[in-house]
C-alpha cells in the first residue's frame, strides 16, 4: 500500500483540530506524530512546524504517551537544530511545563478525594466512637501497610509523578552534547533536582545523576562531533559546575551520601580540567558538603581535614575581600561569629579523631594496604591537599595559625585537658561539663561518641604511666560522663580490647578478679608494629602525651643510645689527646677541600658540559625517536583507517545485503498474514509462517472450520438439553404455586381496577364543574371580542393595502434599475472587447515591423560582411605581389652575389689587389674579404688559381682534403640577411657550401641555373632570418644537382607571421 501523500503543516494542523474537536485526540496525535516523523518534514519551514509541534506536546501530555512525544522532539531537533535553536527550546519548555501541570492537578485532586474520603468516613458514620480504627481499616492496613492517603497518592499522583520524570529524561536525552542547547540543558537539569527534591525521589536522583555523568562521559568521547560541547571553554565548565553544586545540595539534603560522594568527585574532575579558578563561594560550598559527608561516614581525620580547609577558605576569602582583590559576590559571607564558629569545629573535629580506629580490620599489618593507600590518596585530592592529613600535622596548623584564641572558651579547654595536662585520675570529671554543653549544641552533638573514644584512650595512656595494676572499678568510676552520655563497663571492656588488638594498649585484663594490668615487659612494645598507621594509632610515639616517665619498654631501646652518649662524654674529659686528634683530622679535612676546591669546581664545570651535552644528544635522539614514532603512528593511523573504511564497507554491504533478506522475508510474511486474514484463520503461529504455503493454508482453514462446526454443534446439543430439563424443571415447580398465585393477583387487580375507577370518576366530576364555570364567564365577554376583532381586521386590511402597493412601486423601480445596469455592462463589455483587439492588433503590426526593420538589419550585416570580406581579399593579393616582387629581388641579389664570388675566386692571389678587389667586392654586393697579416689562401683559392692557369680538373680527381682552413660562411642559413658578414680568419677550419659550389664553378664545372646560383631569399617578413639552402650541403650524395631548382619561398607580408607551404602555393 502506498503511503499517504505528504501534507502542509497547515492542513495537518487544520485535521488536527477538526479531530479534536470530534473527540478523537488520539487520532489527531498519531496524525501530528506521523507528520513530524516524515521525512519530508525536514524541507518544511520551521515557523510552520512549530505550531504542530507545541499541540503534538499537548495532546502527547494529557494522553500519556511519552513515547511518541520523544521520537517527534528527536525528530523536531534534528530538523531545527542548524537554523533556529529558539523554537527547540520553546517546545522542550512547553513539554515539561504541561507534565508539571498535570502533577500539580493530580495533587489537588488527591487531596480533594482524601477529604472527601475523610468527609465520608467521620463521626457521623462511625458506629462506635470508643474504637480507634474499624475492622476494615485494620484489615486493609495488615494486607498493604499503607494509609488512605498513600493510596490515593499511588493512584492519583504517582502515573503523573512518573510521566514528569520520563519528561525530564527526555528532555535531557535530547538536549545533551549540543553547545547550542547547553543553557536548556543545564537548567532542565536543575528543574529534574528541584523535582527529585520536592517529591523525595531518592531512585530518581540516583538515576539522574548517572545519566549526567555518562552524557560528560559521552561528551568527551565524541567531541569531534558537530555542535559538541568543549568542557575545555571555561563558561561550558563553569555551567557543569553549578549543575554538579547543585547536584551535591540535593544529595545532602536526601541523605544519599553515597551519591553525595560520586558528586564530589565528580567536581573535583570537572575542576582538575578546568583552566579559571573556581569561585570561593562554590569552593566554600564544596568543602562545607564535604565535612557532613565524612561525618556521617565516620571518617573523622578527613573530615577535620575538610574543616580545616574550610576554615582556611573563610579566612582567605575575607582578607581578599577586605583588600579588594576580589568581588564580594565570588567569595562567602564571612563574619567574626562564622569564623569563631568554622575555627570552633575545626579543633572540635580535630580532637575527635580517635586515637584508636575502630574500624573492623585483621591487625594493623593486614589493613595497611594497597587499598587503603588509594582510598586515602582518593580522599586527600579531593580536599586538595599535597599529602595525607594526619591528626599531629592538624594540631600543628591549628597552633600556628592561632585558631584556640579564635575558637570558643569551652573547646580551647577541652583542647588543654586531651592534649596538655596530664591528670589521668580527673580528666573525665573536668571534661564533664564540657561534654554537657557540647550535647547541649545540636550541631556539635555528633562529636560526643568519637571524643568519648578519645578520652578513654587519654585515660588508659596516663593511668599506665602511673599505675603497674588497677582495679576496673576504679577505671569505671574515674570513667564517669553526663548521663545522657553514660558509658558501660562493657563499652571499657570493648574499647580495651580493640586497643590491644590495633597495638595502641598493653593491657590484661583478669575477669576473676577485676583488675587490670599494665604491660611491663622490657622487651615488649605497643607501638613496635605500625605505629601511627591508619589501621592503628593516629598519631605517633612522639605525640602529644604528657609523659611522667619513661616505660621499661622505651628504656630498653633506648639503653645502646645513652650508653654510647656517655662513652663519648667520658672518653672526651678522660683523654684530651682525643680532642686533639680529632681538631687536627677536622683541621687536614678542611686543607684537603680547600686544595681540591678549584679543581673539583673545574671538574664539575666539566661534567656540567659533558652532561649537557649528553642531554642535547639525548634530546636529539629523542626527538629523532618521536619523529620516527609519529610517522610511524600515522602510517599506522593510515592504514587502520583504510583497514576501518574497508570495514565500513563490508559492514554496509552485508547491512545491505540482510535490509533486502530481511524486506524480501517482510514482503512475503505480510502477503502470508493477508491471506489468513482473508481466510480468518486465528489460531495459526506467527514464527510459523516461513513454512506456509497457499495449500497448506487451505487445509488449515477446512480443519478449523470442521472443527468449528462440530464445536458448535456440541455446544448446541448441550446447551439445548440443558435447558430442556430446566425449562421442565421451571414448569413442574410452577404448576404447584400457579392457583395460589392467581387468586393473589386477581384480588390486586380487583383492588386497583376500583380504585382507579373511584379516583377517575371523581376527577371528571370535578373537570366537568369547571368547565362550567368557565363557560358561563366567557358567554358574557364575547360581544366585546367580536366587535375587537372586527376592528382589528379592518385596520390590518388597510396597513396591508398600502404596504402591498409600496412594494409593487419598489419592484418596478428595482427592475428598471437592473435593466439599466445590464444594458450598461453589456456595453461596457463590448468596449473593452474592442479595446483588447485593437490592442492585440497594434502588437502584431508592432511585431511583424520589427521583424521586417530585423531582416533589413541582417541583409545589411551580410553585404557589410561581404565588402569586408572583398576588401581582405584585396589586401591579401596586394601583399602576395609584394611578396613576390621582394622575393625576385633578393633571388636576384643573391645571384649577383653568387657571380661576385665566383668572379673573385677565379682570380689569382698574388695578381689580386687586395684593397681594391674588397672594395670592388663590396661594391658588387658580396661580402667584404678582410685581409690580415699572415692570412694564407684556402685550397680552394688554390684551385680557382691552377684552374684559370689553365689545369682543368679531372672528374675522378680526388676530393680536396678537410684539414685546410675553411672559408668563412658569410651566407650561412642560420644568420638573417641584416646581419654583418663574417670575417675568415686563419684559424678558422673548413669551408661553407657556397664556397665549395663557387669552387666547382669556377673550376669549369656547369654553372647552375640561375635561381639554383644562391640561396633562397630570406624570409625577412617573418624575422627568422635567411634560410639554408640544402642542395649541395652534401648530406645527399645521390642528389642530383642538375635537376630543377626547388620553388623560392615567399614573403607572407605580416611581419612576424609564419606562412604555410600550401597557402603559399595556393597564393601562385
Amino acid at each position: 500500500m502506498p503511503p499517504p501523500p505528504h501534507q502542509k503543516p497547515e492542513n495537518v494542523l487544520k485535521r488536527a483540530h477538526e479531530l479534536i474537536g470530534v473527540h478523537q485526540a488520539p487520532a489527531a496525535l498519531t496524525l501530528l506524530h506521523e507528520h513530524v516523523t516524515s521525512k519530508r518534514s525536514r524541507n518544511v519551514p520551521i515557523t510552520s512546524l512549530e505550531p504542530v509541534m507545541l499541540l503534538l506536546v499537548e495532546l502527547a501530555v494529557e494522553q500519556k504517551k511519552g513515547k511518541l512525544a520523544k521520537d517527534a522532539l528527536y525528530q523536531y531537533k534534528n530538523i531545527a537544530q542548524n537554523t533556529n535553536v529558539g523554537t527547540i527550546e520553546l517546545v522542550l519548555k512547553k513539554f515539561i511545563e504541561l507534565a508539571a501541570e498535570k502533577v500539580t492537578v493530580a495533587q489537588q485532586k488527591a487531596e480533594e478525594v482524601q477529604s472527601s474520603i475523610e468527609a465520608t468516613t467521620g463521626s457521623s458514620s462511625v458506629e462506635d466512637l470508643e474504637a480507634s480504627e474499624t475492622p476494615e481499616s485494620i484489615l486493609l492496613a495488615t494486607v498493604s501497610g499503607e494509609q488512605s492517603k498513600d493510596r490515593t497518592d499511588r493512584a492519583i499522583v504517582t502515573p503523573w509523578l512518573k510521566f514528569l520524570w520520563e519528561a525530564y529524561r527526555t528532555v535531557l536525552d535530547i538536549l545533551r552534547n549540543n553547545a547550542r542547547l547547553e543553557i536548556l540543558y543545564q537548567s532542565t537539569a536543575m528543574q529534574a533536582f528541584d523535582f527529585c527534591l520536592k517529591y523525595t525521589r531518592k531512585t530518581e536522583f540516583r538515576r539522574l545523576c548517572e545519566l549526567l555523568r555518562n552524557h560528560v562521559q559521552t561528551a568527551a568521547k565524541y567531541s569531534a562531533q558537530m555542535h559538541a560541547i568543549n568542557l575545555n571553554d571555561p563558561d561550558t565548565l563553569q555551567r557543569h559546575l553549578e549543575t554538579r553544586f547543585q547536584q551535591l545540595n540535593v544529595a545532602v539534603e536526601l541523605e544519599l551520601w553515597q551519591e553525595a560522594f560520586r558528586s564530589v568527585e565528580d567536581i573535583h574532575t570537572l575542576l582538575s580540567l578546568s583552566k579559571r579558578p573556581p569561585k570561593n563561594v562554590m569552593m566554600a560550598n564544596y568543602y562545607e558538603k564535604l565535612t557532613r559527608i565524612f561525618l556521617v561516614g565516620e571518617n573523622y581525620l578527613f573530615h577535620a581535614a575538610a574543616w580545616a580547609r574550610y576554615y582556611n577558605l573563610l579566612r582567605q576569602s575575607a582578607a581578599m575581600v577586605a583588600t579588594g582583590q576580589t568581588k564580594k559576590s565570588d567569595n562567602p559571607p564571612v563574619s567574626e561569629a562564622d569564623l569563631q564558629k568554622a575555627a570552633t569545629f575545626v579543633v572540635l573535629s580535630a580532637l575527635s579523631i580517635p586515637v584508636i580506629s575502630t574500624s573492623r580490620s585483621r591487625g594493623a599489618m593486614v589493613d595497611f594496604d594497597e587499598a587503603k593507600k588509594n582510598k586515602n590518596s582518593r580522599l586527600t585530592h579531593l580536599l586538595g591537599m599535597s599529602q595525607a592529613p594526619t591528626r599531629t600535622s592538624l594540631f600543628r596548623d591549628v597552633l600556628s595559625k592561632a585558631l584556640l584564641r579564635r575558637a570558643r572558651p569551652q573547646i580551647r579547654d577541652l583542647y588543654n585537658i586531651l592534649e596538655v595536662d596530664f591528670h589521668p585520675l580527673s580528666i573525665c570529671q573536668k571534661i564533664s561539663p564540657i561534654l554537657a554543653e557540647i550535647g547541649a549544641d545540636d550541631e556539635m552533638q555528633k562529636y560526643i561518641a568519637p571524643l568519648q573514644q578519645v578520652i578513654l584512650t587519654r585515660l588508659f595512656q596516663q593511668l599506665s604511666q602511673v599505675y603497674e595494676t588497677v582495679d576496673l572499678e576504679f577505671v569505671q568510676s574515674l570513667a564517669q560522663f553526663p548521663e545522657p552520655f553514660q558509658v558501660t563497663r562493657g563499652t571499657i571492656e570493648k574499647f580495651i580490647m580493640n586497643g590491644n588488638k590495633k597495638g595502641d594498649l598493653a593491657i590484661r585484663m583478669d575477669h576473676a578478679t577485676g583488675v587490670l594490668s599494665f604491660d611491663v615487659d622490657a622487651f615488649s612494645s605497643a607501638k613496635a608494629v605500625h605505629a601511627g598507621s591508619a589501621a592503628g594509632s593516629a598519631e605517633s610515639e612522639t605525640g602529644s602525651v604528657q609523659r611522667l616517665q619513661s616505660t621499661p619498654s622505651q628504656i630498653v631501646r633506648s639503653q645502646l643510645t645513652r650508653l654510647a652518649e656517655v662513652l663519648y662524654t667520658t672518653c672526651r674529659y678522660i683523654d684530651p689527646s682525643l680532642n686533639e686528634s680529632q681538631i687536627k683530622a677536622r683541621d687536614a679535612a678542611y686543607a684537603r677541600a680547600k686544595a681540591g676546591a678549584e679543581k673539583e669546581h673545574l671538574e664539575i664545570l666539566a661534567r656540567k658540559d659533558i652532561i649537557q651535552k649528553r642531554k642535547d644528544k639525548a634530546s636529539e635522539i629523542q626527538a629523532q625517536k618521536e619523529k620516527e614514532n609519529a610517522r610511524k603512528k600515522m602510517l599506522q593511523e593510515q592504514a587502520l583507517q583504510q583497514a576501518e573504511a574497508q570495514r565500513l564497507a563490508e559492514e554496509q554491504k552485508i547491512r545491505e545485503q540482510k535490509r533486502l533478506a530481511a524486506e524480501r522475508e517482510q514482503i512475503k510474511k505480510k502477503e502470508v498474514e493477508g491471506m489468513l486474514k482473508e481466510l480468518k484463520l486465528d489460531d495459526v503461529d506467527l514464527e510459523d509462517l516461513e513454512n506456509l504455503d497457499s495449500n497448506r493454508i487451505r487445509m488449515i482453514k477446512l480443519q478449523q472450520l470442521e472443527r468449528e462446526k462440530n464445536t458448535i454443534a456440541e455446544k448446541l446439543r448441550i446447551t439445548g438439553k440443558r435447558l430442556d430439563h430446566l425449562e421442565r424443571a421451571f414448569r413442574k415447580e410452577e404448576a404447584k404455586k400457579l392457583p395460589e398465585d392467581y387468586a393473589k393477583q386477581r384480588e390486586r387487580d380487583l383492588a386497583a381496577y376500583e380504585l382507579i375507577k373511584a379516583q377517575t370518576l371523581k376527577e371528571a366530576e370535578v373537570k366537568h364543574k369547571s368547565d362550567v364555570e368557565l363557560k358561563h364567564r366567557l358567554t358574557r365577554l364575547m360581544p366585546f371580542y367580536e366587535s375587537f376583532r372586527s376592528e382589528l381586521h379592518e385596520r390590518r386590511r388597510d396597513m396591508f393595502e398600502k404596504r402591498r402597493r409600496d412594494a409593487e412601486r419598489e419592484l418596478e423601480k428595482q427592475v428598471t434599475q437592473r435593466r439599466k445596469e445590464y444594458r450598461e455592462r453589456k456595453l461596457r463589455e463590448k468596449r473593452e472587447r474592442e479595446e483588447k483587439e485593437r490592442v492585440l492588433r497594434e502588437a502584431e503590426e508592432r511585431a511583424e515591423k520589427e521583424k521586417e526593420e530585423e531582416r533589413k538589419r541582417q541583409e545589411a550585416r551580410k553585404e557589410e560582411l561581404a565588402r569586408i570580406r572583398e576588401e581582405r581579399e584585396k589586401e591579401r593579393e596586394k601583399a602576395k605581389e609584394a611578396q613576390a616582387r621582394q622575393q625576385q629581388r633578393e633571388e636576384e641579389a643573391m645571384a649577383r652575389r653568387r657571380a661576385e664570388k665566383a668572379a673573385a675566386a677565379a682570380v689569382p692571389i698574388r695578381e689580386r689587389p687586395e684593397p681594391v678587389a674588397a672594395a670592388a667586392a663590396a661594391a658588387a654586393g658580396g661580402p667584404p674579404r678582410v685581409v690580415l697579416a699572415g692570412n694564407k689562401p684556402s685550397w680552394r683559392e688554390r684551385e680557382a688559381a691552377k684552374a684559370a692557369g689553365g689545369q682543368a680538373p679531372t672528374d675522378n680527381a680526388p676530393p680536396p682534403a678537410r684539414a685546410a682552413p675553411p672559408m668563412e660562411r658569410a651566407d650561412s642559413g642560420d644568420r638573417p640577411a641584416a646581419a654583418p658578414p663574417r670575417l675568415p680568419l686563419v684559424s678558422k677550419a673548413g669551408s661553407s657550401w657556397r664556397e665549395r659550389e663557387a669552387a666547382k664553378a669556377a673550376a669549369g664545372g656547369a654553372a647552375p641555373p640561375p635561381e639554383r646560383a644562391g640561396p633562397p631569399a630570406p624570409r625577412v617578413a617573418s624575422g627568422r632570418g635567411v634560410p639554408m639552402d640544402r642542395v649541395g650541403s652534401g648530406r645527399d650524395g645521390e642528389r642530383d644537382d642538375s635537376g630543377p631548382a626547388p620553388e623560392p619561398l615567399k614573403a607572407s607580408g605580416a611581419p612576424g607571421k609564419y606562412v604555410p607551404k600550401w597557402r603559399r602555393e595556393g597564393g601562385n
